[in-house]
Protein backbone atom coordinates (compact mmCIF):
# COMPACT_ATOMS: atom_id res chain seq x y z
CA UNK A 1 0.00 0.00 0.00
CA UNK A 2 1.05 3.37 -0.97
CA UNK A 3 1.68 6.10 1.73
CA UNK A 4 2.29 9.48 0.99
CA UNK A 5 4.34 12.05 3.60
CA UNK A 6 4.58 15.83 3.10
CA UNK A 7 6.59 18.13 4.47
CA UNK A 8 7.95 21.85 4.13
CA UNK A 9 5.01 23.87 4.96
CA UNK A 10 5.11 26.99 7.62
CA UNK A 11 4.66 30.16 8.09
CA UNK A 12 6.20 32.31 4.91
CA UNK A 13 5.97 36.40 4.84
CA UNK A 14 4.15 37.35 1.78
CA UNK A 15 6.67 37.28 -1.37
CA UNK A 16 8.61 34.44 0.24
CA UNK A 17 9.20 31.03 -0.85
CA UNK A 18 8.27 27.53 0.60
CA UNK A 19 9.54 24.46 -1.22
CA UNK A 20 7.10 21.45 -0.33
CA UNK A 21 8.25 18.20 -0.49
CA UNK A 22 6.33 14.93 -0.80
CA UNK A 23 8.01 11.12 0.20
CA UNK A 24 6.07 8.36 -1.59
CA UNK A 25 6.41 4.65 -0.48
CA UNK A 26 5.90 1.27 -2.36
CA UNK A 27 7.42 0.84 -5.72
CA UNK A 28 4.59 2.47 -8.39
CA UNK A 29 5.86 6.05 -7.95
CA UNK A 30 7.61 6.44 -11.42
CA UNK A 31 4.49 5.24 -13.41
CA UNK A 32 2.16 7.84 -11.16
CA UNK A 33 0.43 10.79 -11.62
CA UNK A 34 1.72 12.97 -8.89
CA UNK A 35 -0.36 16.37 -7.75
CA UNK A 36 -0.26 18.65 -5.57
CA UNK A 37 -3.78 20.22 -4.21
CA UNK A 38 -4.98 22.42 -1.38
CA UNK A 39 -7.65 23.26 0.84
CA UNK A 40 -8.13 26.60 2.33
CA UNK A 41 -10.26 27.33 5.27
CA UNK A 42 -14.27 27.00 3.94
CA UNK A 43 -13.49 26.44 0.25
CA UNK A 44 -13.04 23.04 -1.79
CA UNK A 45 -9.71 20.82 -2.11
CA UNK A 46 -8.18 22.24 -5.29
CA UNK A 47 -5.69 21.60 -7.86
CA UNK A 48 -2.45 23.34 -7.25
CA UNK A 49 -0.66 21.64 -9.63
CA UNK A 50 0.42 17.97 -11.16
CA UNK A 51 2.73 16.13 -13.08
CA UNK A 52 2.43 12.93 -14.82
CA UNK A 53 5.26 10.01 -15.22
CA UNK A 54 6.36 11.40 -18.54
CA UNK A 55 6.88 15.19 -16.94
CA UNK A 56 4.33 16.77 -18.38
CA UNK A 57 2.97 19.48 -16.25
CA UNK A 58 -0.17 21.50 -15.30
CA UNK A 59 -0.77 24.45 -12.87
CA UNK A 60 -3.85 26.20 -11.64
CA UNK A 61 -3.74 29.58 -13.62
CA UNK A 62 -3.36 31.10 -10.07
CA UNK A 63 0.26 29.77 -10.15
CA UNK A 64 1.39 29.96 -13.57
CA UNK A 65 4.65 31.70 -13.39
CA UNK A 66 4.83 30.94 -9.55
CA UNK A 67 4.88 27.67 -8.53
CA UNK A 68 7.01 24.90 -10.01
CA UNK A 69 6.10 21.24 -9.57
CA UNK A 70 8.80 18.60 -10.32
CA UNK A 71 9.61 14.92 -9.06
CA UNK A 72 12.68 12.79 -8.24
CA UNK A 73 11.36 9.54 -9.62
CA UNK A 74 14.79 7.55 -7.67
CA UNK A 75 13.85 9.79 -4.23
CA UNK A 76 10.11 8.62 -4.77
CA UNK A 77 9.80 12.75 -4.34
CA UNK A 78 7.87 15.01 -5.60
CA UNK A 79 8.41 18.66 -5.08
CA UNK A 80 6.77 21.74 -5.38
CA UNK A 81 8.46 25.04 -5.78
CA UNK A 82 6.03 28.17 -4.48
CA UNK A 83 7.75 31.84 -5.41
CA UNK A 84 5.93 35.07 -4.52
CA UNK A 85 3.59 33.90 -2.14
CA UNK A 86 0.75 35.72 -1.31
CA UNK A 87 -1.86 35.32 1.63
CA UNK A 88 -4.44 34.13 -0.32
CA UNK A 89 -2.30 30.90 -1.13
CA UNK A 90 -2.59 30.15 2.53
CA UNK A 91 -4.41 26.40 2.83
CA UNK A 92 -3.49 23.21 3.92
CA UNK A 93 -1.43 21.23 0.69
CA UNK A 94 -1.89 17.89 0.30
CA UNK A 95 0.06 15.37 -1.84
CA UNK A 96 -1.70 13.60 -3.87
CA UNK A 97 -0.85 10.05 -6.31
CA UNK A 98 -2.89 8.64 -9.33
CA UNK A 99 -2.72 5.42 -10.89
CA UNK A 100 -5.18 2.97 -12.65
CA UNK A 101 -8.45 5.66 -11.42
CA UNK A 102 -7.00 4.58 -7.73
CA UNK A 103 -5.96 7.80 -5.89
CA UNK A 104 -3.53 8.20 -2.39
CA UNK A 105 -3.59 11.31 -0.29
CA UNK A 106 -0.79 12.37 1.96
CA UNK A 107 -2.27 14.24 5.95
CA UNK A 108 -1.27 17.40 4.09
CA UNK A 109 1.13 20.42 5.49
CA UNK A 110 -0.39 23.61 6.63
CA UNK A 111 1.07 26.55 4.43
CA UNK A 112 0.52 30.34 6.48
CA UNK A 113 1.61 33.55 4.59
CA UNK A 114 1.28 36.10 6.76
CA UNK A 115 3.52 38.83 7.88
Amino acid sequence: QVQLVESGGGLVQPGGSLRLSCAASGSIFSTSTMGWYRQAPGKQRELVAAITSAGSTNYADSVKGRFTISRDNAKKTVYIQMNRLKPENTAVYYCNLRIFGRETWGQGTQVTISS
